[in-house]
């Protein structure tokens, strides 16, 4: 019993020295708010799972987890309009884009032979310097809108990159793409081939860009954004849609060419010969 009384007694005063030392409350103090704190946030965890049992907490960070929201949009702002070929090293322009202010010369070698017809180019026609086949890419992304077998053009991808901005590309084939897909610059889409329409290409992919339906010459736009034909002023675009028109007039013009002619020649013929009457007159 002695023992236990004398430890007893030595504990109380082991204690009793402890508190008496200045960090003594200080360090309780401390202790115990570091308690109750780490008991009130387990408790407010605990609630909040419980009210939103859905949410995931796994990490965003991931290496190569994939996203199903498409980036497709913001994206194509960065993008410049490129050519529509896998290696521009390797590709020749085989037809220029029929510019109204153009050259003479120019003007010619950008006209369409088509069943003894001639007919403005409303594109750039691509070709390889080796003459075979290549892939032909997207020159900007966007959304697939059309994909049709022509026999003439050599079938035709369309695909928007926003309202009424599209790029086209005939004398394809093996085309990889549907409606609706959604396609990335640079993705491959179809093969160069050939058109009834312009066979004297030969291999080629005819490449157009196309602002509210009207053909607007691809140079101008190469290594530009989309906001440059975006911002395209109206009186600018106002102008190309009278050029196209007058292309069409001239285009049309040219198919007509031989009546015009023989009603010329007519007269023509009537004028000589009111003149002879008139000469045989005033002889008389």
């Amino acid at each position: 019993m002695r023992e236990e009384e004398k430890k007893r007694s030595s504990q109380n005063s082991s204690f009793k020295r402890f508190l008496k030392k200045r960090w003594a409350f200080p360090a309780i103090y401390i202790a115990a708010a570091a308690i109750i704190l780490t008991g009130v946030l387990w408790y407010q965890n605990v609630n909040n799972n419980a009210a939103n049992p859905d949410v995931d907490y796994n990490a965003t960070d991931v290496p190569g987890k994939k996203f199903n929201e498409p980036a497709i949009e913001v994206n194509r702002s960065m993008e410049n309009f490129m050519m529509p070929v896998k290696d521009a090293d390797a590709a020749v322009i085989k037809r220029h884009f029929y510019d109204m202010n153009g050259d003479a010369k120019e003007q010619e070698a950008a006209l369409v032979l088509y069943e003894n017809q001639y007919h403005p180019n409303t594109g750039i026609d691509i070709g390889s310097k080796d003459g075979e086949t290549f892939d032909v890419v997207a020159s900007l992304s966007g959304t697939v809108t059309k994909v049709d077998e022509d026999v003439l053009l050599g079938n035709v991808i369309e695909i928007e990159h926003d309202k009424g901005i599209v790029t086209q590309y005939q004398s394809v084939k093996e085309v990889s793409v549907e409606v609706g897909d959604q396609v990335k610059q640079g993705q491959v889409i179809a093969k160069a081939g050939q058109s009834m329409f312009d066979e004297e290409t030969g291999v080629h992919v005819h490449f157009e860009i196309r602002k509210d339906n009207v053909a607007l010459n691809p140079h101008d736009f190469f290594q530009k954004p989309l906001s440059t034909l975006q911002e395209l002023k109206e009186e600018d675009q106002t102008k190309a849609a009278d050029d196209q028109k007058a292309v069409d007039s001239e285009d049309e013009a040219d198919q007509d060419g031989t009546i015009d002619e023989d009603k010329k020649s007519e007269e023509d013929k009537a004028d000589d010969k009111m003149k002879e009457d008139n000469k045989d007159s005033s002889n008389a």
